[in-house]
């Protein structure tokens, strides 16, 4: 029998300790995400459809979006036991200089226009982390408001090839002078990628008020407020701002870029230049040879061509051809700490996040971007620690086999491992 008595009131008052409140409600909301997930969900709910939609969204059926996302999750783990890893140092040289962690905000345009903290919020955050932050052409900050808000952290500049050549020639030239460390050439965009979605919503810039946006924006006034009594958006770099996304990214792109707009651009260039959008293995040999300083695979986050090549899956190929000759990093679908450590393990140096990025900053302005980068940390040094590693030096391939959904016609599934086959038999 259990014997029973009545509670004690000190026993009690020891089991019921009641959670101090929050009075800040930014605080609050952010504190309480705790995944990337999280914070898309707070993201959505603060911000009016078409900002978001511009965020969430990628090219046509978003098939390349939904598999990038899909090859990180689709990984497992090898840990080694009795290993110690009480502590783990995250920390990475990358390109010439220090991160310390291994991963750097990538290049968003419009950013203002998710929440207008915009880049500001991005790079003061990166630089408070001490990981880089990289401002694109389509930014809405400039340049040179970008190396104030984070003045002695590494600033790195996307760089769109434009029709006026001259127009890209001066944007080199003064991402330069204000000690922009690394440039990113983009080869991925000759032309606009479908974006339904924007389609759907007329998104452009300025936004094109309708029935349904004023509808959808009634619930989120505070979106609106800070919309109307900050500065204009525009974008910095640009002169012309009028029209939807695709009409923009028309008018400045231009279809016949090739190799030789790179030699100029390489001479323009005085820091480390890396091409981003590198969608297999031939092109990443030959910009090796060509002497660049680093690749990233990259499919523009399955913005452009829907379909595209999964850039998770095509990183070890990579790595095996120029990973000693080159800096190979990566990004699209990063949503998770674990899909960082599981990329450098396969030999990535560094790796970019865009998404989860512009989800904090919906979500919470700089606050926002200090969380998302909060998160990634913890997850980071978390797996690390499971799998038993205490520097990114440790990772390596052994840690990690990629599973697939996908596999080309005519060829055998990939071997998986043997707990990935009994599970399948179960």
């Amino acid at each position: 029998m259990v014997q029973r008595q009545l509670p004690k009131v000190a026993e009690l008052l020891e089991l019921m300790q009641f959670k101090k409140p929050e009075l800040d409600g930014r605080k609050r909301r952010l504190d309480a995400a705790l995944t990337i997930y999280d914070l898309r969900t707070i993201a959505k709910r603060r911000t009016p459809k078409a900002a978001f939609d511009y965020t969430d969204g990628a090219a046509e059926g978003e098939l390349s979006l939904s598999r990038a996302r899909q090859a990180f999750e689709d990984i497992e783990f090898h840990p080694d036991i009795l290993r110690p890893a009480a502590s783990v140092d995250m920390s990475t040289e990358i390109l010439g200089g220090p991160s310390a962690m291994p991963f750097g905000i990538a290049p968003t345009g419009f950013t203002r226009l998710m929440q207008t903290e915009g880049e500001t919020a991005g790079a003061g955050a990166a630089g408070a982390a001490g990981i880089p932050f990289t401002l694109s052409t389509l930014g809405t900050t400039s340049i040179e408001d970008v190396k104030k808000a984070n003045p002695h952290g590494r600033n790195w500049f996307q760089l769109y090839v434009m029709r006026d050549r001259d127009i890209s020639y001066g944007l080199v030239k003064r991402a330069a002078a204000a000690g922009f460390d690394t440039l990113q050439f983009t080869v991925d965009t000759p032309v606009a990628g479908a974006r339904l979605r924007d389609k759907r919503n007329g998104f452009a810039i300025p936004p094109q008020l309708t029935v349904g946006t004023i509808v959808n924006a009634i619930p989120r006034p505070w979106w609106w407020i800070d919309f109307l009594t900050t500065p204009k958006l525009e974008f910095a770099s640009l002169s012309t701002t009028g029209g939807t996304v695709g009409e923009l990214l028309n008018a400045a792109m231009d279809p016949t870029i090739s190799f030789d707009d790179l030699e100029i651009i390489r001479e323009l260039w005085p820091g480390n230049i890396v091409v981003k959008g590198v969608q297999n293995v031939e092109d990443s040999k030959k910009l090796v040879d060509l002497g660049v300083d680093g690749i990233i695979l990259s499919n523009h986050g399955g913005r452009q061509l829907d379909r595209a090549p999964i850039p998770f899956h095509l990183l070890p190929k990579v790595v095996r051809e120029v990973g000693k000759d080159a800096t190979v990093m990566i990004d699209t679908g990063i949503m998770n700490g674990a899909d960082i450590v599981a990329s450098i393990a396969l030999g990535a140096k560094f790796t970019l996040i865009g998404r989860a990025y512009l989800y904090g900053l919906m979500a919470g302005g700089r606050q926002g971007v200090d969380r998302t980068i909060e998160i990634l940390r913890t997850e980071i040094e978390r797996t690390m620690k499971l799998l038993g590693v205490s520097s990114l030096a440790e990772l390596e391939p052994r840690h990690v086999t990629q599973l697939s959904r996908l596999v080309p016609v005519g060829q055998p599934a990939p071997a998986r491992a043997p707990r990935a086959r009994a599970a399948a038999k179960s």
